[in-house]
C-alpha cells in the first residue's frame, strides 16, 4: 500500500514463472505494469516497451526501525515513493538501482545505480541517501527537488561502518543520528547529524504548488479528484510544524471501472462480470418472504471507498425489489459430509436447499425411509440440519418435499447405511470331489453389515469371482490340493479367509465323535482344530497302519465336537477307488477304542466312531439315480403285493398252505448253527446275509410254485406275482451293492 494515496497500491505477481510488478489506482479493480524509465543515469536512452519490457520493484518493508527498507513512502509526502529494483522482462536480484517516482507511480527515475537507503526529511522537502554497503562510509547525499539533483556531504572524519540510521520522532524533524562501528571490535559510534544550518528561513506560501493526482492523465481516482500542495523543487525553506498536505477533492461522475465484480461473479475476456459455474444467481431469493423486498443484484458492486455519483451508478447498483411470488424450485437434499454411507447407530444430518421459491411459506416433509418423516414449515427453520439415527442397517430412499400453495418440489438421495464388519468364516468342505460341483459360503459377523461385496479366489484362476451373494459354486477338474480364499469388502473394511480343499476322483468318509472331555478344552479357532486334527490322523494310523497319504482328518466347526476322517483311493493297487477293506479297519480300531491320544497330562480323550459303518462309496457315475428308482420301484409294488395277498389270503384255496410252507423254509435258513452268529457284527455280514437269503428264498418259492400243479389259474397268479416281486426286489438289493447313491461328504 502506498502511503498518503487512497486505493493505490503496489503488487509482484508471478506469471509464466516470471516475477512483475504492477500497479492499481482503485483499490485492486484494475491493475498495470510499471513504465521504466526513459533515460538511465548517464542520460542515456533506456528502451523498454511494454508489455515486453517494465519496470520492476523490491517491495520488501524493513521490520528494524533502524534500517530502511526496499521501499518507502510518507503521508506527509503523497506522490512521492522509494524504491530499488531494476527494469526488463521481470524482476532480478541483480543489477539493482534505485528509482523515484514523484507523480504516484506514473513516471519513474533512476536516482542511483547502487543500493542506497533514503530518509525522509522536512516532510519530504528534503530527501537523505546513505549508501547500502558492507564496507566503511563517510559521506552521505542529500536532495532538495525531489530526487533530481543530489549533493555528496561529509558526516565523520573516520570511515564507519553504518549499523543504521535514525531519525527524530516526528515528519518535521531535521536531525537524523547514524550509528556503526570503525572496526569490527570496536564499540558503537553515534553520529548525530543536524540539518537545520542549511536551512535559512521559513517557508510561505510562494513557496508551494499544486499537484494533481491522476491515472497516466485520468484525474478521477478512487471516484473523486484530488489535488494536493506540496513543495517547489527550487525552495529551500523549513515547513515546520504548521504545514498540513492540504487537499482540495470534488466527486466524479461513475464510471465502469468504479465497480468491481460483485461475490459469485467474475469477470470474463470482454471486461464484463458473469456468474460463475458454482454460483446460482437465482439462490438470493431463497429466503426471500411474499410482501417483502430484496437486493436484485446486478453482478457488480462499487469499489470499496470510492466516493463517485450518479454517472452508471443506477445501471451497475442493485436494486431492491419486491420478493416473488413462486413455487419451489431447485430443491437440494445432501448430507452435512457430503456422503452417501453412514455408520449404523451414529447420528446422520441432513442439509436441504431451495433455490427458488418463498422459503418462509414452502413447508419440508423429509422421510428417512425407514418409516420415520418430520415437517417443517419454513426452510429457514432447518438450516442446521435435520438429524436422525438409524436402528438397522441396509439402503434407505431419503427423500425431500418442498411444498406451497403454487407448487412442489422433491429431491432425493439414497444412503447406504453400514456397521462394522468384524469377522468372517469360509464354509467349504475338506475334500471334494472331482468335476462335482462345490458350495462355497462365506458366514459374516454380524450377519447384516450392509452392502457387502464378495470377491472369491477359486484354485490356480488368475481372475477373481466377483459377487452380491455369499455363497458360490464350483467345480475343480484336477485332482490334488486347491486353495479357496474369500474377500469381503463391506464399507471401507475388507477381510478374508482362506480354506484348502483335497480333490480326489473317490473317497469314503465317516462322521467320528468324541469323548465328552474333549469339549471342555476345545477354543473353537482354526489353529486348534487344525493341530488336533493331525494328532487324530496319527493316532489312525499308529492303530490301523494306513498309509499316511491315504488318510486325511478335519475337525468340524462347533460343539459339541465333531470330526471326520476321509479314506483315499490307492489307485495303483484298486483301480483308483478307496479299499473296502481299510474302511472297515479304520471303523473296527474306532468301535474297539483303539484310537486315543493325549491332549495334555492327565487329560486322555477317546476318538468313536459315529455310526456302526463307513459311508458309501462316493462315485461320480451318472446312473445312480435309476438304481435307487428301480429299487423303491420294487419296495412298493412288493409292499401292495403283500397287502392285497394278507387281504384275501383266506379266499384263496391252497395259498395258505404255500405260505405256510414258504415260512418253514425260511424259518430253517435263517436259523444259525452257532447262536453267537444270530446277529451280525457289520453292515457287510448283514448285506450278505439279505443276499443269500434273497437267492434261497427266490429258488425255492418258484421250485414250490413248479411242485403244485393242483393250484387254479388264480393262485398260479398270485404266486407267480409274489415270487416275481421279491426276485426284482433282490436285484435291486444287488445292483444297489455293486453300484451305490452317491452321498455327499460332510465336508461339503
Amino acid at each position: 500500500m502506498v502511503a498518503g494515496i487512497k486505493g493505490m497500491f503496489l503488487a509482484n505477481k508471478k506469471t509464466d514463472n516470471q516475477v512483475k510488478t504492477h500497479i492499481t489506482y482503485n483499490r485492486g479493480r484494475d491493475w498495470r505494469l510499471l513504465q521504466a524509465p526513459s533515460k538511465d543515469l548517464g542520460g542515456n536512452n533506456i528502451h523498454c516497451l511494454l508489455p515486453y519490457c517494465s519496470l520492476h520493484l523490491h517491495l520488501h518493508v524493513s521490520a528494524n526501525p533502524y534500517t530502511s527498507g526496499n521501499i518507502a513512502s510518507r503521508d506527509s509526502a503523497p506522490g512521492i515513493i522509494v524504491a530499488s529494483g531494476s527494469f526488463g522482462s521481470e524482476l532480478t536480484t541483480s543489477n539493482v538501482s534505485v528509482f523515484i517516482t514523484s507523480d504516484a507511480g506514473n513516471t519513474w527515475r533512476q536516482i542511483f545505480d547502487e543500493e542506497y537507503a533514503v530518509l525522509y526529511l522536512n516532510q519530504g522537502g528534503a530527501l537523505v541517501a546513505i549508501r547500502h554497503t558492507p564496507l566503511p562510509i563517510r559521506h552521505l547525499w542529500l536532495s532538495f527537488d525531489e530526487g533530481r539533483q543530489w549533493n555528496k556531504y561529509t558526516f565523520t572524519n573516520t570511515p564507519l561502518f553504518v549499523d543504521g540510521v535514525l531519525g527524530e520522532p516526528g515528519e518535521e524533524t531535521l536531525i537524523m543520528t547514524i550509528f556503526g562501528h570503525v572496526s569490527h571490535r570496536s564499540e558503537w559510534q553515534l553520529v548525530k547529524i543536524d540539518f537545520r544550518s542549511i536551512f535559512n528561513r521559513r517557508c510561505t506560501e510562494a513557496d508551494y504548488q499544486t499537484w494533481h493526482l491522476h491515472d497516466q492523465g485520468e484525474p478521477c481516482l478512487m471516484g473523486v479528484k484530488r489535488i494536493y500542495r506540496k513543495l517547489k523543487p527550487t525552495s529551500r525553506c523549513v515547513m515546520g510544524k504548521t504545514y498540513s498536505v492540504s487537499m482540495t477533492s470534488g466527486p466524479c461522475d461513475c464510471t465502469e471501472a468504479d465497480f468491481e465484480c460483485d461475490y459469485g461473479y467474475e469477470r470474463r475476456t470482454d471486461g464484463r462480470c458473469s456468474p460463475a459455474f458454482w454460483f446460482h444467481p437465482s439462490s438470493m431469493t431463497r429466503s426471500c418472504t411474499t410482501g417483502m423486498t430484496f437486493l436484485n443484484r446486478t453482478g457488480y458492486r462499487k469499489v470499496v471507498s470510492n466516493n463517485c455519483t450518479a454517472g452508471v451508478s443506477v445501471v451497475y447498483t442493485a436494486r431492491r425489489q419486491q420478493c416473488p411470488i413462486q413455487a419451489p424450485k431447485g430443491l437440494h437434499l445432501v448430507t452435512s459430509e457430503g456422503r452417501l454411507t453412514a455408520t449404523l447407530g451414529t447420528n446422520v444430518t441432513f442439509l436441504v436447499f431451495l433455490e427458488e421459491g418463498d422459503g418462509a411459506r414452502t413447508s419440508i416433509t423429509l422421510d428417512f425411509g425407514d418409516g420415520h418423516a418430520l415437517t417443517y414449515s419454513n426452510v429457514s427453520s432447518i438450516e442446521d440440519g435435520i438429524k436422525h439415527i438409524y436402528k438397522a442397517v441396509g439402503i434407505y430412499r431419503v427423500t425431500a418435499t418442498g411444498e406451497n400453495s403454487l407448487g412442489s418440489e422433491t429431491a432425493m438421495l439414497y444412503l447406504h447405511v453400514t456397521c462394522q464388519l468384524e469377522y468372517i468364516h469360509l464354509s467349504a468342505p475338506f475334500v471334494a470331489v472331482r468335476n462335482k460341483e462345490v458350495n462355497l459360503t462365506a458366514v459374516l459377523w454380524p450377519s447384516q453389515v450392509g452392502t457387502v461385496t464378495y470377491i472369491w479366489w477359486i484354485g490356480n484362476n488368475t481372475e477373481p469371482v466377483i459377487t452380491l451373494e455369499g455363497s458360490v459354486a464350483c467345480t475343480f477338474s484336477r485332482e490334488g490340493i486347491n486353495t479357496v480364499t474369500v474377500q469381503v469388502s463391506a464399507g471401507n473394511t475388507i477381510l478374508q479367509d482362506r480354506k484348502v480343499i483335497a480333490v480326489h476322483e473317490y473317497f469314503r468318509s465317516h462322521p467320528l465323535t468324541f469323548s465328552s472331555n474333549l469339549d471342555d478344552h476345545n477354543p473353537d479357532v482354526a489353529e486348534w482344530r487344525l493341530d488336533v486334527s493331525r494328532v487324530i490322523k496319527n493316532s489312525l494310523i499308529q492303530a490301523t497302519g494306513v498309509r499316511e497319504d491315504q488318510l486325511l482328518v478335519t475337525i468340524l466347526p462347533g460343539l459339541p465336537t465333531a470330526a471326520e476322517f476321509f479314506l483315499l483311493p490307492d489307485k495303483q493297487l484298486n483301480e483308483g477307488k478307496p479299499d473296502k477293506n481299510l474302511s472297515e479297519v479304520l471303523l473296527s480300531a474306532l468301535n474297539q477304542n483303539l484310537v486315543q491320544f493325549t491332549l495334555r497330562p492327565g487329560v486322555q480323550v477317546t476318538v468313536y466312531a459315529a455310526h456302526l459303518s463307513a459311508a458309501p462309496l462316493v462315485d461320480t457315475s451318472e446312473n445312480h439315480s435309476g438304481s435307487a428308482m428301480l429299487m423303491l420301484l420294487s419296495v412298493v409294488v412288493l409292499g401292495l403285493a403283500v397287502f392285497v395277498i394278507y387281504k384275501f389270503k383266506r379266499k384263496i384255496p391252497g395259498l395258505n398252505v404255500y405260505a405256510q410252507m414258504q415260512n418253514e423254509k425260511e424259518q430253517e435258513m435263517m436259523s444259525p448253527a452257532n447262536p453267537t452268529e444270530a446277529t451280525p457284527s457289520s453292515q457287510r455280514d448283514l448285506v450278505h446275509s439279505l443276499e443269500i437269503l434273497d437267492t434261497e428264498f427266490n429258488s425255492r418259492a418258484v421250485g414250490k410254485y413248479l411242485l403244485l400243479p393242483s393250484l387254479s389259474p388264480v393262485h398260479a397268479i398270485f404266486v407267480f406275482s409274489i415270487n416275481h416281486f421279491v426276485l426284482l426286489f433282490s436285484c435291486a438289493v444287488l445292483f444297489h451293492e455293486t453300484h451305490p447313491v452317491p452321498v455327499q461328504s460332510r465336508g461339503d
